[in-house]
């Protein structure tokens, strides 16, 4: 028989990775599945039993080919004509973490449940983040490989 946790049975942990040289879908698919919930033995699809992750030193994430210059990103403004595009490398020099933000995003269900999911994401430049009190657990690049980085 299959057991559904309620509300007041979920718990989050924290989860701290550090971005230098890592690949962003590679990355993003990580991160996507420990803010699901996916990683846990206890994934519900229809509950918000996610981690929460820290992602630091964004400024140093790589695209692999020539997508940090040739991919594009489309936005549209509401307005007739109003399709507006760019690329990762204007991307990254007004908001440096919006590229992973997004690959993220579009791994997340769409609707109310991927929105509050996606608030769980982290971004932030260099080393430090004001997230320290809660004592997140670091996950090494060389364990995204790993299929087990992070069991209950």
């Amino acid at each position: 028989m299959t057991k559904f946790l309620k509300k007041d049975e979920l718990n989050s942990n924290w989860f701290e990775i550090d971005a230098k040289n890592a690949v962003v879908g590679r990355l993003a698919s990580v991160i996507s599945k420990i803010i699901r919930g996916k990683n846990k033995t206890t994934f519900t699809p229809h509950m918000d039993d996610g981690d929460f992750v820290v992602v630091k030193n964004i400024e140093q994430i790589k695209f692999t080919g020539k997508k940090f210059q040739n991919k594009k990103y489309y936005r549209h403004t509401g307005h007739p004509g109003g399709i507006k595009e760019t690329t990762p490398e204007k991307l990254s020099i007004k908001k440096p973490g919006e590229a992973l933000k997004l690959a993220v995003k579009r791994m997340l269900p769409g609707g109310v449940l991927g929105k509050k999911q996606l608030t769980k994401l982290k971004i932030y430049s260099g080393n430090e983040h004001p997230h320290t009190a809660q004592n997140p657990k670091t996950i090494e690049l060389k364990d995204l490989n790993n299929k087990n980085i992070v069991r209950n």
